[in-house]
């Protein structure tokens, strides 16, 4: 009686060594993480695209709010003021009105979506944060005075990394015609600026 080498009886019992399977493993691995990595690359650009759609379609009601009252909502830093204008509740000085909401319509997040007039909701941009917005005025010689505003996100951040301050993202400067603004955020295609 003649025995079989030992890779012909491997391969008669269909069985695999251990270093064939861990290649397998090893390819299934590299294939999921690349896989992995484009379902975030494309949930992340869904998200830009939501906010970019989102400020696009609050500057519409900006617009709708300034024809109503005459003016853009002249807020504070405090998100839930603006909040309270496009629904309604103030008008553009901050005063209690008892108007209509322009956000109807538009597919825009609060805070506690559950309870929309809740007195500290505020909108919020794909990542959880608020919008940001700046009222301003400015004078350029004759021409009289423009009153305007910036909307942005902060965009897209990484785990544990700090938001920028306004401050660093809107730069008022002063020039021989007035007034100029300046937006010098890493993610500015996703500011939104209204004039």
């Amino acid at each position: 009686m003649r025995l079989a080498p030992a890779a012909s009886r491997r391969h008669a019992r269909g069985g695999f060594t251990l270093f064939e399977l861990l290649v397998v493993i090893a390819i299934i691995g590299t294939l999921a993480a690349i896989a992995l990595g484009l379902v975030q690359g494309v949930r992340q650009q869904a998200a830009i695209f939501r906010a970019r759609v989102e400020l696009a379609g609050l500057g519409l009601a900006l617009e709708q709010y300034r024809r109503h009252y005459g003016d853009y909502p002249q807020t504070a830093d405090n998100p839930q003021t603006l909040y309270h204008a496009l629904t309604g509740r103030t008008g553009p000085t901050g005063a209690a009105v008892e108007g209509r909401s322009v956000l109807a319509g538009l597919a825009v997040t609060c805070k506690d979506p559950d309870q929309p007039e809740a007195e500290g909701n505020y909108l919020v941009d794909p990542w959880g944060n608020a919008y940001q917005y700046v009222y301003f005025t400015r004078q350029s010689g004759p021409v009289p005075e423009q009153r305007g505003y910036i909307m942005f996100s902060f965009g897209p951040r990484q785990a544990g990394e700090r938001l920028p301050t306004r401050e660093q993202v809107v730069r008022f400067t002063s020039g021989p015609q007035g007034g100029d603004i300046s937006t010098t955020a890493p993610n500015s295609p996703n500011i939104y600026a209204g004039q």
